[in-house]
């Protein structure tokens, strides 16, 4: 059976992040992808220039219209952008009973914050003890324990331990802004603590990975049902779409993954 994945996420014109991204990378994963759009930007790969939040009652409907009409496997979170939306969303998918996969977006790998400051406890409270799974990168997290970034592995797994007390079934804690010639992600739940290696790819062709990553655990959980097995599939596909994206021409900043590396 074909998963059917809703992503709720912002729009990104440029197609490497956001709704666009999630919807490859579903698609990619063998996911039938739908989207609730939270919000329009004006971005590029050179960095986001203006935000259009869309109301949140409307973010509400989109998500009620799909479950309406549609079995729906597993729920991708991406940016929300404020209080109210987050509020929304919550309400949205009370009781709603599929895997959840929340990834924090706060902020812009250009450096624009896609997240209010004031809406940062609105998501500790109302999403992350729904979530089947969070992903935030070292930054998010910090953000989200209102804490110093992690600088090695022992302050990733204290991190990750403190994400857990927030409420959700499990934390990937995504290490990719550590130094050196790795980058480790930490996968912690009840019953597990694991590290899953991966060498680093020198690249510009970045753009969108958070999304691209949150979206393939979404329709891999939906198909396994495992956490680390799905995490596992998601990550191999993300890297071989990073690896991929170099073949890409599409603009002069973070270009985008290559979220359909195994087409070509």
């Amino acid at each position: 059976m074909i998963p059917n994945i809703l992503s709720i996420a912002g729009s990104d014109p440029s197609g490497g992040a956001g709704i666009q991204a999630d919807l490859k990378a579903i698609s990619a994963n063998g996911g039938y992808g739908m989207a609730a759009i939270t919000a329009l930007t004006v971005q590029n790969t050179q960095g986001v220039s203006a935000v259009q939040m869309v109301p949140p009652d409307f973010v509400a409907a989109q998500i009620g219209a799909v479950f309406d009409d549609i079995r729906v496997d597993a729920v991708k979170i991406g940016m929300l952008g404020d209080a109210a939306v987050i509020a929304a969303v919550a309400r949205a998918l009370e009781g709603r009973g599929c895997p959840i996969v929340l990834d924090p977006v706060m902020v812009a790998k250009g450096g624009d914050r896609l997240l209010a400051v004031d809406a940062v406890a609105a998501l500790r409270e109302l999403l992350i003890p729904r979530a089947t799974i969070i992903t935030p990168n070292l930054p998010e997290a910090a953000d989200l324990l209102g804490c110093a970034e992690a600088r090695d592995r022992a302050g990733m797994e204290a991190q990750a331990s403190a994400l857990m007390d927030l409420g959700p079934q499990a934390v990937l804690l995504k290490g990719g802004h550590l130094g050196g010639a790795d980058s480790p992600d930490l996968l912690v739940s009840a019953n597990r603590i694991q590290w899953l290696e991966s060498a680093r790819h020198a690249t510009r062709n970045s753009h969108g990975t958070g999304c691209t990553l949150s979206s393939a655990l979404a329709t891999q959980l939906a198909l396994s049902e495992e956490v680390g097995q799905a995490v596992e599939a998601a990550k191999s596909y993300v890297y071989r779409a990073l690896i991929a994206a170099d073949r890409l021409r599409v603009g002069q900043g973070h270009g985008p993954l290559d979220h359909f590396w195994a087409l070509r």
